[in-house]
């Protein structure tokens, strides 16, 4: 039997870009390395580094990013870099490329996801090996991507979903909408579900109180903790339209397999989500509310998960070409 391949697999996030050798659809966990975007030209250069670096040769990469994908080449929402297939080949010399969003990368690693790397919030029900799933996630941006299985390949359709209009139910939330307008510009999803977002929602609190002090995302969790009122109620309404935002999506893309949340801002909310509200508001569908009780929710908290679902994307597009 021939030796897995060798290939090489990046994430690249606004701020930084986490690269490593995989071996089949194992990620070498000892081999990933940090680049700071800031340091580099562009991708090609932080690529021509790590294998400079490695002194390894690869068969074959894969790039997920922050941004849209279109025929192999995608342009980062919080970076000026282009990401192009071709450039990604010459950079590595690899012979099969793949660039992916960063949310279809997360989708790709489901099947290689290991319980100690999930926490369930819902149980939802039982389901079938080939019913869809959905990931959502919640960062610097916000994203979601359908995850389904068809004849042994996993399909990831890509989307943009964070940028869809922002649903508003209460008339606090319409207040909510309106101060993001005036303030930022045509209200989207992402402009409340991302860490950004949760500073606006603070903001809009701080309005409504009559001028109080703002607070950056990382002290307003702190203030949280320590039980201050504002803070608390910043992490309700964030909860809150989490919960709706995944309920609607849900009901978009039935997956019975599962919703699984990602991205540093929902694995820092977790602690918070049952107790805020999440699980009502995700099954706040009216007549509908009892079907929603099917559908599981997860937490990933497995930071390499995107790395894990370029190399099991690599891999079935490795057979697909022996065959």
């Amino acid at each position: 039997m021939s030796a897995p391949i060798t290939a090489l697999v990046a994430d690249i996030g606004g701020t930084n870009t986490r690269v490593a050798l995989t071996e089949g659809s194992h990620v070498r966990t000892d081999t990933i390395r940090r680049y700071r975007n800031a340091d580099h030209a562009d991708l090609a250069e932080v690529l021509r580094a790590y294998l400079d670096t490695t002194g390894a040769t690869v068969d074959a990469a894969c790039v997920a990013m922050a941004g849209p994908v279109r025929d192999g080449v995608g342009r980062l929402t919080n970076l000026d870099w282009t990401v192009d297939r071709d450039a990604v080949g010459a950079a590595t010399g690899a012979g099969t490329v793949a660039v992916l969003n960063d949310l279809q990368a997360q989708g790709h690693a489901l099947d290689l996801l290991t319980a100690d790397n999930l926490t369930t919030l819902l149980p939802g029900q039982p389901a079938s090996p080939q019913a869809a799933r959905l990931v959502i996630g919640v960062g610097t941006g916000m994203n979601a991507a359908p995850v389904f299985k068809l004849n042994g390949q996993t399909l990831v359709p890509p989307s943009e979903a964070g940028h869809i209009s922002l649903p508003v139910q209460t008339g606090e939330e319409l207040r909510l909408m309106d101060f993001i307008a005036r303030k930022h510009g045509v209200p989207g999803v992402e402009d409340v579900l991302s860490g950004r977002g949760f500073e606006r929602v603070y903001a809009w609190l701080c309005e409504e109180d009559g001028g109080a002090e703002r607070l950056e995302a990382g002290a307003i969790m702190q203030a949280a903790d320590a039980g201050e009122a504002r803070a608390l109620r910043a992490i309700e309404v964030f909860t809150r339209v989490l919960g709706r935002v995944a309920g609607n999506l849900a009901l978009v893309m039935l997956p019975f397999g599962g919703v699984y949340l990602c991205g540093g801002v929902a694995r820092h909310f977790a602690p918070h989500l049952m107790r805020a509200g999440f699980a009502e508001a995700f099954a706040d569908k009216g007549r509908f509310a009892d079907f929603m009780h099917q559908f599981p929710v997860h937490m990933i908290t497995d930071d390499y998960a995107a790395l894990t679902g370029s190399a099991s994307h690599l891999s079935e597009l490795l057979i697909l070409e022996a065959s």
